[in-house]
């Protein structure tokens, strides 16, 4: 059944004969060929399988591409432009100041090169644990669960440190989250074993990141400040890392090589 269900991905309707479907002869094996290339090559794509069906059904694009080895770039470069839409819309989110934690969400999903390039992919389960549901499951390169836990960003209104003494601390907000990060923690260790043999997911060597709050949040304190208190707080933590949503952003960005309307547009024109 499974290997009907690969098949049918590859049929296609004749233009002469609308509503009757045919396999071309050798296009399932293009599509495995073109799947094994992308991913032995490391081709970074969101969906290595959905791109070979395309390109096996098009004969043209696989001359073109085993002719050209700098087809290669058109694929990143395609991604590129994906990956920097997608953080466009993520800033327009974070900086939002009446988004609630479900519409980062729907922006975030799926998305988990913007977490790092450790991450291999996002995990479909999100309920590993009874009474526990984490915002995004990621997977390590090791095979281990990284759990992702969003906060409000602008729209938490209350700021991430505080003075005490003579230092810079977090607020209550930071260490309320990283409480509720830990105890996720607690329960993937406790059920370690029946989450293995149910999901295949490896909850070990567990970790997790908080994304809260924004600087604009703190106007009268410095970015730098608010992002070097937060790494300090970060030290002293085990398995939890605190970041805010617009550090996430600025760094996804750096991966990219720059500002993503940079990437693409085209360079303004010297005034004479």
């Amino acid at each position: 059944m499974r290997s009907l269900g690969e098949d049918s991905r590859l049929m296609q309707a004749p233009p002469d004969r609308p509503g009757r479907y045919r396999i071309v002869r050798g296009s399932a094996e293009t599509m495995i060929w073109l799947e094994r290339v992308i991913r032995d090559h490391r081709i970074d794509v969101e969906d290595a399988r959905e791109l070979a069906r395309t390109m096996a059904l098009s004969p043209e694009a696989v001359a073109a591409l085993a002719e050209d080895e700098s087809g290669w770039l058109l694929f990143r470069a395609a991604e590129l432009r994906r990956r920097a839409a997608a953080l466009l819309t993520l800033r327009e989110a974070v900086e939002d100041p009446s988004a609630s934690e479900h519409d980062l969400l729907r922006v975030l999903r799926g998305q988990p090169w913007i977490f790092g390039g450790s991450f291999v992919h996002e995990a479909a389960q999100r309920r590993l644990v009874e009474g526990d549901e984490v915002d995004i499951p990621l997977i390590r390169g090791d095979g281990a669960l990284h759990v992702v836990e969003l906060k409000l960003a602008m729209k938490l209104g209350k700021p991430l440190i505080k003075r005490h003494r003579s230092a810079w601390v977090p607020t209550s907000e930071v260490h309320d989250a990283v409480g509720q990060a830990v105890n996720y923690l607690v329960g993937l260790d406790e059920n370690r074993e029946r989450i293995r043999e149910d999901f295949g997911i490896e909850t070990r060597r567990a970790s997790a990141v908080v994304l809260i709050g924004h600087p604009a949040l703190q106007p009268g304190v410095p970015e730098v400040e608010i992002n070097e208190t937060l790494r300090t707080f970060n030290g002293h933590l085990n398995r939890v890392e605190v970041l805010t949503y617009k550090e996430l952003v600025d760094n996804a960005e750096r991966s990219l090589g720059g500002p993503p309307v940079d990437l693409f547009s085209p360079a303004p024109a010297h005034r004479r």
